[in-house]
């Protein structure tokens, strides 16, 4: 029975992959300061798990939580690209800084694989789609920049100390916890809430520009596929998490219009610093090297998140 650490296991994702894990009957601990997690997220889990409440800043609580443990799943960030452009000096320390403290100690810990939230925000804004692992990054954003020397940091942990790392670039996650009423939430989650409620949702920007929206079931199966996949395929790599399809903000509008029954109009307000306007993946570098496929489609994707928030 495999012992699992995740970090930020508050947060949507985190939770997520507890659950999952403790599906399978393994077992998990968990660390989260709850700076952008919730409480809320695992207090039904919370008696299956050995939860810790500690910060990944601190390098002797990243030591004791990778005691003992067989894959860590980092997750914790603070992951906002508009709070990076805020304070880039407090996105670089729970990003950058933070990251290495896990890293660090999962190597002195001698665990088998650290698998890493990394973002399809180091792609930045080039015009080729669908975006590549074989593409030359281009972060925009302060927070972009963090999570790509993360992942470097990564490579470096596999190359250096034959730490075995993986990471991978989400493209848009969403699904049940995530937060709407944080800054730091994704669009989904904020326009689902407020189009149940019968207020208009805002859409910074013409609502073109589109994403590669992917389902959260689909990147929790990626992690616990990069945990088991030979090392000799994916160690010291990165790969693109999504679906290999985008949608604009105003065809998501559309969909959410027929299952939320929202009969409003969106509010259009000008674009935000560091955001770009179009995101698209080629899945099929994780489809080779980790067996990745998306078992969740975008619209039942959607219909699963909007019966979740109505129903709390």
């Amino acid at each position: 029975m495999a012992l699992y650490l995740i970090t930020g296991i508050g947060g949507f994702i985190g939770s997520s992959l507890a659950r999952a894990i403790l599906s399978r009957g393994e077992q998990v601990r968990g660390v989260d300061n709850f700076s952008t997690g919730k409480r809320e997220n695992i207090a039904d889990i919370q008696d299956r798990i050995d939860f810790r409440e500690a910060d990944i800043a601190d390098l002797d609580a990243m030591h004791s939580a990778c005691a003992g443990v067989d894959f860590v799943l980092h997750q914790a960030a603070i992951p906002s690209v508009p709070k990076s452009v805020l304070d880039p000096l407090g996105s670089n320390r729970a990003n950058v800084d933070g990251t290495v403290n896990v890293l660090v100690a999962a190597r002195d810990a001698k665990v088998k694989r650290v698998v890493f939230a990394a973002s399809s925000s180091a792609y930045g804004d080039t015009p080729t789609l669908p975006k590549h692992e074989a593409m030359k990054p281009d972060p925009i954003s302060p927070y972009a920049v963090a999570k790509l020397a993360s992942e470097h940091y990564l490579t470096s942990f596999y190359r250096c100390y034959q730490l075995e790392t993986v990471s991978l670039r989400y493209f848009n996650i969403f699904g049940p916890r995530q937060d709407p009423s944080s800054p730091y939430s994704g669009v989904l989650a904020k326009f689902i809430t407020v189009m149940l409620r019968g207020e208009q949702p805002a859409i910074y920007g013409d609502g073109e520009q589109s994403r590669d929206f992917t389902y959260i079931d689909n990147a929790v199966e990626a992690n616990l596929l990069a945990c088991k996949a030979p090392a000799a395929q994916v160690a010291g790599q990165m790969f693109n998490v999504a679906t290999g399809r985008r949608v604009t903000l105003n065809e998501t509008f559309k969909l959410l219009q027929g299952l939320t029954s929202h009969t409003g109009h969106p509010k259009y307000g000008p674009e935000r610093g560091g955001d770009i306007k179009h995101s698209l993946a080629d899945i099929s570098k994780a489809e080779a090297a980790l067996g990745y496929k998306p078992k969740v489609d975008f619209e039942e994707g959607l219909r699963r998140t909007v019966d979740w928030y109505r129903g709390k």
